[in-house]
């Protein structure tokens, strides 16, 4: 069976760019491209050479080095369909129940919008891995800024109802303020206290906090949690919609 190998380098301030690689059919993908130069170097690191942009959303933190990569290597750009017109080169379309052949693997294509109205989620089931750019993070998701708290809890559930062993991998380091926050709406959830422990330590080493487990998500994100007895109470909101719910711990991160 092939594998899909994967490569992760950081770039910009906070950012991950992320390198995925079919060897078995020479091909590179890079989801997102954040800056052509960490991109650049990260290919030369891993003697592959750039085949695909796979782009999340339009957000120039994701698509700065678009152009630059393509006009150098000749490189396919896909991206979201609802939002094609701002993303820079894109060739292929994508959105919504649709599938993107990638040498021997198949991505399945989620329209996850909230962050942006047209952002969407890549998942490998083969691979078993998910790239979902900025919907999901660590311990944390993407601020609304192009749609309201229903949308962006709906884009959530589509990740969410992903097999529990699926490898996220998503856009930034924000998870020590990820974990901070968290602790302050569920701060009995035993599994989140033994994980901000954790990340802090990662961090301190120097070490990512991503990729994640979708499993690891269900037990430590607030965002992902709108169930929890103890963040209902704490945030007042016993037995409501699990979407107002969400929208109302996503307010309080955006003000924290």
């Amino acid at each position: 069976m092939a594998t899909l190998d994967i490569y992760q380098f950081p770039c910009l301030s906070d950012n991950y760019g992320v390198l995925i690689h079919d060897g078995e059919n020479n091909l590179t993908a890079s989801i997102d491209a954040p800056e052509a130069g960490a991109v650049r170097q990260a290919l030369a690191d891993k003697g592959w050479t750039l085949t695909h942009i796979l782009t999340t959303h339009y957000h120039a933190d994701h698509t700065g080095g678009n152009l630059e990569l393509k006009g150098e290597t000749g490189c396919t750009i896909a991206g979201p369909r609802n939002e094609a017109d701002k993303v820079p080169g894109i060739d292929v379309k994508l959105g919504e129940g649709d599938s993107y052949e990638f040498g021997a693997f198949t991505a399945k294509v989620f329209d996850t919008p909230g962050h942006t109205a047209g952002h969407i989620t890549y998942w490998f089931p083969d691979a078993k891995v998910a790239f979902a750019g900025d919907t999901l993070f660590t311990m944390g998701c993407g601020r609304v800024f192009e749609g309201d708290a229903k949308t962006m809890w709906n884009s959530l559930s589509k990740i969410r109802a992903l097999p529990p062993e699926t490898v996220i991998y998503s856009g930034h380091e924000y998870t020590v303020a990820n974990a901070d926050f968290a602790l302050t709406v569920e701060p009995g959830n035993a599994a989140l206290q033994a994980r901000a422990k954790e990340v802090r330590e990662l961090r301190a080493q120097g070490k990512p906090t991503v990729p994640t487990t979708l499993a690891r998500e269900l037990e430590t994100n607030p965002f992902l949690r709108p169930g929890s007895p103890e963040i209902q109470a704490n945030i007042g909101m016993e037995g409501r919609e699990h979407w107002e719910i969400f929208g109302e711990v996503r307010r309080r991160k955006d003000n924290a």
